[in-house]
């Protein structure tokens, strides 16, 4: 059997999810006619991505940052016969223009669906931050490698050789993650403090009730606990 590394064990213990902040309530009839917009620019209502099944849903910061792009690269690294087994849709949004899509799946090899709230309703409307808050307690993400030096570099860098130059989003917005459905029910919901404050994967896999643990160390490797 694989051997699991330390940091994921770790965020997927008990004890350690206790010690991360509780799920915000939050109402998805608030947003679930806002619209948002695939990789074409066609759009559709936001509650489509949950009415039919389970999803999760990630809200990234923008497409330029390098935290948020490390924690897609994760993303994609998923198993689809993890996802499929359980009947699981995974979904990110970003908030930039919808032409910065392709690219940024392009990047972080990020196979499954993708949208954009440009207009950040839903992120304004769920009340997800747009400043970031640091803590002592804080656990960095295991998901995010560069250090904030390299990672803020490697970022104005895809600024500056981006065919549209912008900066992809609002510098200032924060993330989150929900798992909602099938309706409109909301199974948890957790938004981002700072850059770093992304929810372990692992436990995003589990709260919507997947068994499987995925080692994110070198190529995904489900390990049976």
């Amino acid at each position: 059997m694989a051997e699991i590394i330390s940091p994921i064990t770790r965020q997927v213990t008990k004890g350690s999810q206790e010690s991360v902040t509780s799920s915000v309530e939050i109402n998805l009839k608030d947003v679930e006619n806002c619209l948002i917009y695939d990789g074409n620019g066609v759009s559709i209502p936001f509650r489509t991505l949950y009415q039919d099944r389970k999803s999760v849903i990630i809200f990234v910061r923008n497409f330029l940052c390098y935290s948020c792009k490390e924690y897609v690269d994760d993303l994609g690294k998923i198993p689809r016969e993890v996802l499929e087994d359980a009947e699981i849709r995974l979904v990110v949004i970003g908030q930039s223009a919808h032409r910065h899509i392709e690219q940024f799946c392009l990047l972080t090899g990020y196979p499954y669906e993708i949208y954009v709230d440009p207009e950040r309703c839903i992120y304004q409307k769920l009340g997800m931050k747009r400043e970031e808050t640091f803590t002592g307690s804080a656990q960095p993400s295991s998901h995010v490698k560069s250090g904030v030096f390299m990672g803020q570099m490697k970022s104005v860098w895809r600024a500056m050789t981006s065919p549209a130059f912008d900066f992809q989003g609002d510098l200032h917005q924060q993330g989150g993650a929900i798992i909602a459905g099938p309706g409109s029910h909301v199974h948890f919901s957790h938004f981002d403090m700072n850059r770093l404050d992304h929810m372990p994967i692992n436990w995003l896999l589990q709260l919507a009730g997947i068994q499987q643990t995925i080692d994110f160390s070198d190529k995904p490797k489900i390990i049976h606990v």
